[in-house]
């Protein structure tokens, strides 16, 4: 089969609010062989409004909330064809992008992510793949994970994969089929007790591992439903707001404690999750890859040999993914996998806009 090759932009923005991932890469394909490569990568972070407008979306009406999408697709638009000009960008095909997620919820059958509008191709004057999700949740699925996708085509060597970002999620190989679901959530809960001390994250981890296990809040955290739940599954922010922080509320903790306690829950749901042997390897992305204490809390949970790769990998995994789920979408090949997602059936997803 002919070499197929095809230059992207991925664009991924998280639940943890850092910023705006952008990767340009090219994906090949020869028959069933997928191949990238990294290019030119950047983050842009957000403002503290951006911040606080994407962070508190979840409370707006339906007149708002529009006006946020509209203004969110702007925004993307021009910092992607900043992106693009900086860069000095020629040869780009599309451009695939995630939207930023404000509402999540599978099992009342919606989920939203802003930005999916004809804006960024407008603005950018480049075709524009967008809402991957929104699909998959009509067709009964999750809509989420969807970057388990790119472990099946991208890294397969390894047993896991987990990427810590807003959430944890992980994706391994049952019966010959890719599964994938979220573990917990990550630096979403971290970062809200780093930013108790003015602080964007914890660094290293070195805040955490500084305080104390508060074993009562950990047993209540361990003692959610959602965990002994069978897949697929995904988390939102709902999640968050619903189920985490009105247990931590009730508790008077320092920081430290704090951050110490959900480290600690962290590290024992993702040890919970797989096996124990030191034959297999878990492939770890995400933000939370830099955090050293939570990498050695799940070393002493796991005899897994934990696997962490380069930084470009780790920072624009997701928005590498995305690229290749808009290059799927592009070539009319399926992106969506229902042993991962749950959904009727495996399916291509996603919108395209032309300038």
């Amino acid at each position: 089969m002919k070499l197929k090759s095809k230059y992207i932009l991925g664009v991924m923005s998280g639940t943890s609010l850092d910023g705006v991932d952008i990767a340009y890469v090219k994906i090949s394909q020869t028959a069933d062989d997928y191949q990238f490569k990294i290019i030119q990568t950047d983050t842009i972070p957000y403002a503290k409004k951006w911040k606080s407008n994407l962070k508190n979306g979840i409370h707006l009406n339906e007149e708002e909330l529009k006006k946020l999408d509209t203004s969110y697709g702007i925004y993307l638009g021009k910092i992607l064809k900043n992106f693009i000009e900086e860069n000095n960008i020629k040869g780009l095909d599309f451009i695939a992008s995630h939207g930023h997620t404000i509402f999540h919820n599978p099992t009342n059958k919606y989920t939203l992510q802003i930005g999916n509008n004809p804006e960024i191709a407008t603005i950018t004057g480049y075709k524009t793949i967008c809402d991957f999700r929104v699909q998959d949740v009509a067709l009964g699925g999750q809509g989420a994970p969807l970057v388990p996708i790119g472990d099946e085509l991208f890294f397969s060597e390894y047993d896991y994969c987990l990427n810590l970002g807003g959430f944890a999620n992980i994706s391994y190989k049952e019966k010959n089929n890719r599964v994938a679901f979220d573990i917990c959530p990550v630096n979403i809960v971290l970062n809200h007790f780093a930013e108790k001390l003015n602080l964007p994250f914890d660094n290293q981890g070195k805040i955490a591992s500084n305080g104390k296990i508060n074993s009562a809040l950990l047993n209540e955290l361990n003692s959610l439903t959602f965990y002994t739940t069978k897949k697929p599954k995904s988390l939102g922010y709902e999640f968050v707001l619903n189920s985490i922080f009105p247990i931590i509320n009730k508790y008077n903790l320092e920081v430290k404690d704090f951050l110490r306690t959900f480290v600690e829950h962290i590290a024992l749901q993702i040890a919970n999750k797989i096996d124990s042997d030191s034959k297999k390897s878990m492939f770890i992305t995400g933000g939370g890859a830099f955090n050293t204490f939570l990498i050695e809390r799940l070393r002493s949970l796991t005899k897994t040999k934990i696997v962490i790769p380069s930084e470009s990998i780790i920072n624009y995994k997701e928005a590498l993914v995305f690229a290749l789920l808009g290059y799927l979408k592009y070539e009319g090949e399926n992106n969506c996998l229902k042993s991962i997602t749950g959904a009727q059936k495996n399916h291509s997803s996603g919108v395209i806009f032309t300038p």
